[in-house]
């Protein structure tokens, strides 16, 4: 047949009628065939006989063919997939409708055989943000100074929750989703898998799932641009291992030397640093007889933080700090700033408190490495927190907001967290 796109093959018959197709199909339960559109020239539809009547379905090709959300290399296992899924569905719709109403989830499988883990990571003594209020000290007369108290008041509880990564998964063979024990049906995309922690559930099923994610190390590639949360969890740590071992160095070595994080190491060797902790992880060896140059790990942390899919503070988060900066009073601002911390993941919060330590400790051997607050604010703004939106003129419009964030957190560390 002239007429026939070249990635069909005798199932397609040329422009015809639905009533001709119906009658091509000849009532055969499960016979198919492709025909041209009448009503939209160039479009084609996938005529399927299911249930004593024929179903009608516009086929799309992108170098796959679909009908929806799945593709498929061919036809016949589109044909194939459609069949299996209406067969289910017409068979066993209310069973499918009340199957996720009696979860085995958390009695059964994934959860019962963390639990023990989890409670066993979440009470490693995470320090808890403790919520303050600002009072200005009347004995001085600067309102910038400022003094805190803390309220006995009950906080929230907080833990490393973390939500699962779940992707659109082809399993081979006989699969049973571990949230509501059934069938996982289709010949392919039958449902997703958490590609952090490995948890296979129908799709449907993926929405009702808890934030438990425990991420596997085995599925976790790589350390730099891995999730914040998804690190420290797999690790089994309260802070990413860059942040902590590289402060640790620069601590030991680093902290008289002019410039430090201002002036940049060698970028040749920074990314060694990168591709030591991707390939070593905790065993990464950055001490002085590797790098010399305390400016190199230095700049791998500032890389560290500068990749992260989501920024320590946080893309939600960005524009209530950037808010918080802009308040002309200054009890205000630091209010902001506060509330806005409480509201960081757990992850973030403690690596965030931990990096403003050591910025402060910087700070006390200004004279030497001649960084300030101010100076170090102007380095790590722009790191630690970026629009969610990669607009350049808003990046450079709220500059000087997020050098005041980070200034403001370093000078007020002890108050802040």
């Amino acid at each position: 047949m002239e007429s026939r796109p070249k990635y069909y093959g005798r199932e397609f018959h040329g422009v015809i009628s639905r009533e001709y197709a119906d009658e091509l199909l000849g009532g055969a339960e499960g016979s198919y065939l492709i025909r041209g559109s009448q009503r939209q020239p160039g479009s084609h539809t996938l005529a399927l006989r299911f249930g004593h009547q024929t179903l009608n379905y516009r086929l799309f090709y992108d170098g796959k063919h679909f009908v929806g959300e799945k593709r498929f290399e061919s036809v016949h296992d589109l044909v194939t997939d459609a069949l299996i899924t209406l067969y289910i569905e017409t068979k066993a719709a209310e069973y499918i409708a009340k199957m996720t109403t009696n979860p085995i989830y958390e009695h059964l499988g994934y959860t019962s055989l963390l639990k023990d883990k989890m409670v066993h990571r979440l009470s490693r003594g995470r320090t808890e943000p403790r919520r303050v209020t600002f009072q200005r000290d009347e004995r001085i007369s600067s309102p910038l100074v400022r003094r805190s108290a803390l309220k006995d008041t009950p906080e929230k509880q907080c833990s490393y929750e973390k939500i699962h990564n779940f992707k659109v998964h082809n399993f081979r063979g006989p699969h049973w989703c571990e949230y509501c024990a059934n069938f996982m049906w289709g010949l392919i995309a039958q449902g997703v898998r958490c590609s952090d922690c490995g948890l296979n559930v129908h799709k449907q099923c993926s929405k009702l799932v808890p934030s438990d994610c425990q991420p596997d190390l085995r599925r976790i590639k790589k350390v730099f641009s891995c999730d914040l949360t998804t690190l420290v969890k797999a690790h089994n740590a309260t802070r990413p291992m860059v942040v902590d071992m590289c402060i640790r160095e620069i601590e030991l070595r680093g902290m008289k030397s002019e410039g430090l994080y201002r002036v940049s190491g060698f970028s040749e060797h920074i990314e060694d640093v990168r591709l030591a902790f991707d390939r070593d992880g905790e065993k990464a060896d950055i001490s002085a007889s590797a790098y010399a140059d305390i400016n190199i790990i230095a700049g791998a942390l500032k890389l560290y933080l500068r990749d992260l899919p989501i920024p320590v503070i946080t893309f939600d988060l960005y524009s209530k700090f950037i808010q918080a900066a802009k308040l002309p009073n200054a009890e205000s601002r630091l209010e902001g700033i506060h509330e806005s911390l409480l509201q960081l993941p757990p992850a973030h919060y403690e690596t965030l408190r931990y990096l403003m330590a050591h910025l402060k400790r910087v700070t006390m051997f200004e004279k030497d490495n001649l960084m300030n607050s101010e100076n170090l604010g102007i380095v790590f703004g722009p790191t630690l927190m970026q629009p969610p939106e990669q607009n350049a003129l808003a990046t450079l419009n709220d500059m000087r907001q997020q050098k005041l964030v980070v200034q403001l957190m370093i000078e007020h560390e002890d108050v802040l967290f």
